[in-house]
């Protein structure tokens, strides 16, 4: 199998090629490893490489999941295994290692994959950028190296879409799987919250908001892959509706024709990117031509109340963490532990009381209770992902330590993605589908479905990936062979 041939499959067509024989667990590896070493010197989205850890485990016997022997990354925040120390995105938290396997891990581990790796993320997972300090540099979009491929999975967006691995761990909690699913040419959902398990490292991530997930370039590795994580682990102090069918099954059929709301800007009506609000009317067409009813919506609920409790509660969960680092390690802060925006975070969370923390909690299920009623007259929301097309590098480093501003000023990151948190807050589920291009970039398509309707929208992505393939969409980095 040449890296071309490699890269062009899916990891459900790769696992079939392992089953049949006709390519060895160890030879995958071999492609990814090569491509990481040709690709990642200008990505810089492949750290803390465990060739060793990969080899043992197919040596050991990997276990019999749907993507046996498929190589994989974990991205390098949460996602915790004892064999994958990890650096968190800081250099505070450089070479954590873990005292057992998260629930999440184990899990993917179960499904066969090869994990390898992990890939960069953005200290705290707070912005829409890769460019942690601890990885020495930016990480670059394949698409356009002078651009980001986004965050807090940057690191995976770009290893996926540059062909080094065909999926990889993500987490989304306030667009961290689809902010670079969108700007990485990828498939990214994020399900409805605690779809996944959480434990034993966490109850839950920032309120509720965060989850894990995964870039995929098919949808069916996606079905795949959230059916063998799903579900509470042992303790969960809640969990999701539980499936009526599993991803898998969902999306062998197209669901039925549904009432689809189209926002072509943002949710206050203020406009998006011309280029971008072109693409989601070309979805809307598209749609239609499915026989899909398609009206004009905007969901009314209170968006900038929304954002502003998202920034609190973010704000404390990021104090939190670099307070157990710094306890564990016995010591105060030092300048050079974290970046200028987290030292702004530090402050902003320390001008909060407890009060403030749980009236913005309450904020966020208030605004889940608005967007489930305003959902009440429609089955999916269509919306860009981004406002515009994917930012420059630069742009969301974190040198600032006005977290406020980062966050909500007008170029700040809601300004930019003013979709994704949307759902992070109100819990249900979402996804950013490849359709749309633009000036030689990708441009995401955002759907969103009530609370627990994970399974027909998944059904409604599919059905989209059928109608209009994207498969073969690819940066020319990944086709180029060494």
């Amino acid at each position: 199998m040449t890296p071309d041939d490699y890269a062009r499959h899916d990891a459900t067509a790769l696992a079939a090629l392992v089953a049949s024989g006709e390519v060895t667990p160890d030879e995958l590896l071999d492609l990814a490893l090569a491509q990481t070493e040709r690709l990642n010197p200008e990505l810089n989205a492949v750290v803390l490489i465990r060739e060793e850890v990969a080899r043992k485990t197919i040596v050991d016997g990997l276990p019999p999941g749907p993507f046996r022997g498929v190589p994989f990354l974990l991205k390098d925040l949460g996602c915790e295994a004892m064999d994958f120390p990890s650096h968190n995105g800081s250099r505070l938290l450089a070479n954590t290692t873990y005292s057992q396997d998260s629930a999440i891990f184990t899990r993917i581990r179960a499904s066969g994959v090869v994990t390898f790796g992990r890939t960069t993320s953005p200290e705290g997972g707070i912005g829409p950028a890769t460019e942690a300090a601890v990885y020495g540099g930016p990480t670059r979009n394949p698409w356009d190296l002078a651009r980001t491929p986004g965050g807090s999975s940057g690191g995976a967006g770009a290893a996926v879409a540059a062909g080094i691995v065909p999926m990889a761990h993500g987490s989304d909690g306030g667009g961290s799987v689809r902010i670079p699913a969108a700007s990485s040419g990828l498939f990214g959902f994020k399900a409805s919250r605690a779809r996944f398990p959480d434990g034993p490292y966490a109850g839950e991530g920032w309120a509720g908001m965060a989850i894990d997930g995964f870039l995929t370039r098919s949808v069916r590795d996606a079905a795949t892959m959230m059916d063998e994580t799903q579900g509470p682990d042992l303790g969960a102090p809640y969990y999701a509706p539980p499936l009526r069918m599993g991803f898998a099954r969902a999306i062998e059929a197209p669901p039925a024709r549904l009432r689809i709301g189209l926002c072509p800007t943002r949710f206050d009506g203020a406009p998006v990117a011309p280029e971008v609000a072109a693409e989601v009317e070309k979805a809307a067409t598209l749609l239609e031509s499915l026989g899909h009813e398609v009206t004009p919506f905007r969901p009314e609920a209170d968006h900038e109340g929304m954002m502003q409790a998202w920034t609190r509660i973010v704000a404390c969960g990021t104090a939190l963490s670099v307070r157990k680092a710094l306890a564990r390690a016995g010591r105060a802060l030092a300048p050079e532990d974290v970046e200028p925006v987290t030292r702004g975070t530090m402050a902003y969370a320390e001008s909060l009381s407890g009060a403030d923390y749980l009236e913005a909690v309450g904020k966020i299920h208030a605004y889940g209770r608005q967007m489930a009623a305003a959902f009440e007259t429609i089955d999916v929301l269509l919306s860009p992902t981004l406002a515009e097309l994917p930012a420059k590098i630069g742009r969301f480093d974190h040198r600032t330590e006005d977290y406020v501003a980062f966050r909500t000023g007008p170029e700040g990151v809601f300004a930019y993605s003013p979709f994704c948190a949307a759902f992070n807050a109100s819990g249900q589920p979402a996804a950013s589908v490849p359709l749309g291009e633009a000036e030689g970039l990708p441009v995401g398509i955002h759907l969103a479905a009530p609370m627990g309707e994970d399974e027909r929208l998944l059904a409604l992505c599919a059905e989209l990936e059928q109608a209009a393939p994207w498969g073969g969409r690819r940066p020319a980095m990944a086709l180029a062979t060494a």
